[in-house]
């Protein structure tokens, strides 16, 4: 009788090894979280998969891998008209009203602050928007230059308002600064003089 039981026990540990190492392999062929598995891996071509998240995510996730990369100067004014495109009919309008996340020079009108931004800084610094912005996505902060452009154009504001009005005897009627003052087609203001160039020579040039 003990020796029956033995072989049954053994027997029945047998099988359930057998068992337990089928389900094993089964479950290995099975892909997680209950996912078909994608075509890519069944042989075929891959196709976007829209189980891992939202639409809006996926093209979130996009912009910014797209961000990485600088825009050439060709995207960067068909990015311009499309951005005109877009607010055509509105130009007019306070910027503020128009475009998302402006902090300072709201009252501009939406038309005119495209051209502030492309003459005014791009081309006073020798910059382009990936500069301050991260591209397709203009209204986001995560660079620390558009924060510095904000505060610069609080300063020039100052100045303008606050100190050259108040200083007497310049010739100009309404004298002011602005980006080019300082930066002078570079990022970094200049600080120091180039060699002097006499009247003389500047006219010999300019009659070339």
């Amino acid at each position: 009788m003990p020796r029956m039981r033995l072989i049954f026990l053994f027997s029945f540990s047998s099988l359930a090894l057998l068992a337990a190492s089928f389900a094993l392999l089964r479950l290995g062929e099975q892909p997680a979280h209950g996912m078909q598995p994608s075509p890519a891996a069944a042989g075929g071509a891959a196709e976007p998969d829209w189980t891992r998240g939202s639409l809006p995510a996926q093209a979130a996730a996009t912009s910014q891998a797209d961000a990485a990369a600088e825009p050439s100067p060709e995207e960067i004014q068909r990015e311009r008209a499309r951005i005109a495109a877009r607010i055509a009919g509105h130009e007019s309008e306070p910027a503020d009203a128009v475009f998302k996340n402006i902090k300072v020079l709201r009252d501009i009108p939406a038309g005119r602050l495209l051209a502030i931004m492309e003459i005014g800084y791009a081309k006073s610094l020798g910059v382009n928007c990936a500069h301050c912005h991260v591209p397709y996505e203009w209204e986001r902060d995560d660079k620390p230059q558009k924060q510095i452009a904000r505060e610069m154009v609080r300063m020039s504001a100052a100045i303008n308002q606050q100190y050259l009005a108040k200083i007497k005897g310049l010739k100009s009627q309404r004298p002011l600064v602005n980006c080019t003052t300082c930066h002078r087609g570079q990022v970094k203001p200049a600080l120091e003089l180039g060699p002097a160039e006499s009247n003389a020579s500047k006219a010999s040039k300019a009659s070339d």
